[in-house]
């Protein structure tokens, strides 16, 4: 557990599920918790990066809406609606633990051309250089690479290609569920929970099933692929419930919690 009590810089990527209740609207009292611990370990020297889904979600509370719309246009929609309430309810309760906090939405355009991935890269550089926490999202608004599930496609995803772009020494997917199961929990009373995975293989990508809720566009399959992106840089990825930030704390103390994926060591340039 070493590379995890000892990360410097770590990208915690939370999902639609964890910060909402079902009716779409952010549940408060969560995300207060997530930014409160998160500030904490900053606060102890630790460098963090939050990657944040939630903003077609949180539109679609903000309009009361139940069911996610099919139409791209209208997720667009939602997406630019919910985002502004995204970034306002952090910027509030960072702000109450003295954290600044800075705004980046990414295209996969930008990250798949050298010129402009070096300048996400240097600007994350400075943000984190400068102690303050990015928050980042995907640009559904003028990008539909998740909405119509291509390329990027979807925030574990995207978290995993910031671990890569920051340097990060860990990635923690904050979940519905506290981990990659031998079966889906929620309908075999004897799945048990996977603590380590040593490699991503087939078998372990079977394990992973499909899609995620109403709200989101993740689920399993997609968090074991942004370990397997990771892994094959050097960066272990902690797959972990959300519902109590605080078990961040737990992790870092050396708790064995979640699923782990990898645990190799980086070349040495």
């Amino acid at each position: 557990m070493s590379e995890i009590t000892q990360a410097k810089r770590v990208v915690v990527k939370v999902g639609t599920s964890t910060l909402t209740y079902e009716n779409g609207k952010l549940n408060l009292r969560r995300v207060e918790s997530l930014c409160r611990v998160l500030s904490d370990l900053q606060n102890g020297g630790r460098e963090i990066v939050l990657v944040t889904s939630g903003a077609i979600g949180v539109g679609m509370g903000k309009l009361g809406l139940h069911d996610r719309p099919s139409e791209t246009e209208k997720k667009q929609a939602l997406a630019a609606v919910g985002q502004c309430e995204l970034m306002f309810i952090y910027d509030k309760f960072f702000g109450e633990y003295s954290r600044t906090v800075a705004q980046v939405l990414l295209t996969g355009d930008v990250v798949d051309h050298d010129r402009s991935r070096k300048n996400v890269e240097n600007t994350f550089a400075e943000l984190i250089g400068m102690g303050i926490i990015p928050i980042v999202n995907e640009n559904d608004t003028v990008g539909v690479d998740e909405l119509v599930g291509s390329h990027i496609g979807d925030n574990d995803t995207l978290s995993a290609i910031v671990a890569q772009l920051t340097g990060a020494d860990l990635l923690i997917l904050l979940t519905d569920i506290d981990g990659l199961y031998t079966a889906n929990p929620r309908i075999d009373p004897d799945a048990r929970r996977i603590p380590y995975v040593a490699g991503v293989t087939e078998e372990v990508e079977a394990l992973a099933g499909g899609a995620g809720t109403n709200r989101g566009t993740g689920g399993m399959a997609t968090k074991v692929r942004a370990a397997k992106m990771v892994n094959a840089h050097g960066i272990p990825c902690c797959v972990m419930s959300g519902a109590n930030p605080e078990s961040l704390y737990r992790l870092f103390d050396g708790e064995q919690l979640g699923t782990v994926f990898g645990m190799k060591r980086r070349e040495k340039m």
